[in-house]
């Protein structure tokens, strides 16, 4: 089957095109610039064509979507930096993938969500996360959308982020009071799920939770980290107007004076204290994926 996929020199891109080449799927990626050296990394290691473009130039995306039988939609943001918004990622450009396929003829469509996207949510981010789910849900394409949890793995801006600062620092810094919930997963189990979802009929018109089986508050998953590592650390919690305070400030500093996405931002302090639980039982049942616990699946930190 040849693939479309949008977002493959990310982290779970990068996996997700891993699996489709073992699997024996032709892929064309969407991407900005095709002489980067991740595009040119996912050209060479899996036979990759190159489409230049991005989901907000439609005439871009008329080229991607010149031949091809399914879509992977994998695209998001976790910090907006300017036209680059939530809405304009998660939802206008969500608008535009649809389009396109509906245009081009293909009907097979597999949408990357997130864990706490609905109707009622706080954070912007869930919100247009939502909207754009909803235009997939509205498009009578042949749809699957999966909604994981925090995805970990080797080269991960999350285990592999506190497992690093572990080494030079004697605490870890955490947001209030680090009992927002959370069911990590590895980012093997969720390439594997896009790419059974591809031949899976029972899939279609269905959203799926994609979670692991611990459900595990951030205090807890740091224990995890730290006993990963063989280190013993303090946890140093901030405290909650003092973090939105700071994320509102990195949020005009970096985008204004530094040209980069903010580290921090009001939206992840928010998502960071829900408790959120998902449902795997359809993820094993349907898809035949079982993610593995937490302290069994990070054992690649202990060589950082």
């Amino acid at each position: 089957m040849k693939v479309l996929v949008t977002g493959g020199t990310g982290f779970v891109g990068e996996e997700i095109l891993r699996q489709l080449h073992r699997a024996g799927h032709r892929v064309r990626a969407l991407v900005r610039d095709p002489n980067s050296r991740s595009s040119q990394r996912i050209k060479a290691e899996f036979e990759a064509e190159l489409s230049p473009g991005n989901i907000l130039d439609t005439t871009s995306l008329r080229s991607f979507f010149s031949s091809g039988e399914a879509v992977i939609h994998l695209v998001g943001i976790i910090s907006e930096i300017g036209a680059n918004t939530f809405e304009a990622v998660h939802f206008r450009g969500t608008q535009n993938v649809v389009a396109a396929a509906k245009d081009s003829g293909v009907r097979r469509y597999i949408q990357m969500s997130a864990l706490g996207t609905r109707a009622d949510a706080v954070a912007r981010y869930h919100k247009s996360k939502w909207a754009g789910e909803e235009a997939v849900r509205n498009s009578g394409l042949n749809y699957t959308i999966f909604r994981p949890s925090i995805i970990y793995g080797r080269g991960d801006m999350f285990t592999n982020l506190f497992a690093k600062m572990a080494r030079w620092s004697p605490v870890l810094p955490v947001i209030g009071p680090g009992q927002g919930t959370m069911q990590p997963l590895p980012v093997e189990c969720v390439a594997e799920c896009f790419v059974k979802a591809l031949s899976e009929p029972l899939s279609i018109g269905k959203t799926f939770d994609l979670v692991g089986p611990d459900v595990l508050t951030l205090n807890e998953v740091l224990d995890c980290i730290l006993v990963a590592t063989g280190r013993k650390r303090l946890k140093l919690h901030v405290p909650l107007p003092l973090a939105r305070a700071m994320a509102a400030f990195l949020e005009i500093i970096y985008p204004r004076i530094l040209r980069k996405a903010p580290p921090l931002n009001r939206d992840q302090i928010i998502m960071l204290q829900e408790q959120t639980i998902g449902d795997r039982q359809p993820m094993q049942e349907i898809l035949k994926v079982f993610a593995p616990e937490l302290r069994k699946g990070i054992d690649y930190l202990g060589k950082l």
